[in-house]
């Protein structure tokens, strides 16, 4: 009997975006085909990054051979890093022994006759998007700015960064520092340059 990993994803957890919306489905196929769940994967994360913590738990019960298959929604809720670090991942769990399926492409699948093509192309435009989305963002940013509004973090008062500096030039370390102070230690490192 096959016994199968669900993944599911969303890149954040404040825009309305679910896993359930992915989970119920993958259910679904997972008892549809007889399979045995091992364990449901599930984070609220960006794609564009392999240093998830569910994604890495995953691979690290998929090189004890926990499991026989991961099953994701899709490509781009596996990985949105580009062609080569998402072939990787999928060489990677196959090396081990374990297959990959996605629900929604049933063309994405670990056997096939065009699969590295497939894989590359899905990959590609998975991170293209990402890349998108990245340009609004900072173009919605720069719109603000020429509005002038004030992006980032509140800069501090002249006498929280002479508070700072007389702390620092004292021989504390940043991070003590910041404890006094009660803000962050990025902080204290930004301001405690003469």
């Amino acid at each position: 009997m096959t016994t199968v990993a669900l993944y599911a994803r969303v890149s954040t957890k404040d825009k309305g975006q679910s896993t359930e919306n992915q989970l119920p489905e993958l259910r679904r196929f997972a008892q549809a085909h007889g399979y045995i769940v091992y364990k449901e994967y599930v984070e609220h994360e960006s794609g564009g990054t392999g240093k998830r913590s569910e994604f890495q738990a995953l691979f690290a019960d998929a090189h004890q051979r926990r499991f026989d298959l991961v099953l994701f929604w899709s490509l781009d809720r596996f990985s949105r890093e580009g062609a080569l670090p998402t072939l990787q991942y999928l060489n990677q769990l196959q090396g081990w022994g374990v297959g990959y399926k996605s629900l929604t492409e049933q063309y994405l699948d670990s056997v096939g006759l065009f699969q590295e093509a497939i894989i590359s192309l899905l990959a590609t435009l998975a991170k293209q998007e990402r890349i998108r989305l990245s340009e609004r963002t900072k173009a919605g940013m720069a719109r603000r700015r020429a509005e002038g509004v004030l992006i980032g973090p509140p800069t501090k008062s002249a006498a929280v960064i002479e508070q700072i500096r007389e702390l620092k030039a004292s021989g504390l370390s940043n991070y003590a520092i910041s404890k006094a102070l009660a803000i962050s230690a990025s902080t204290v490192a930004k301001y405690s340059t003469v």
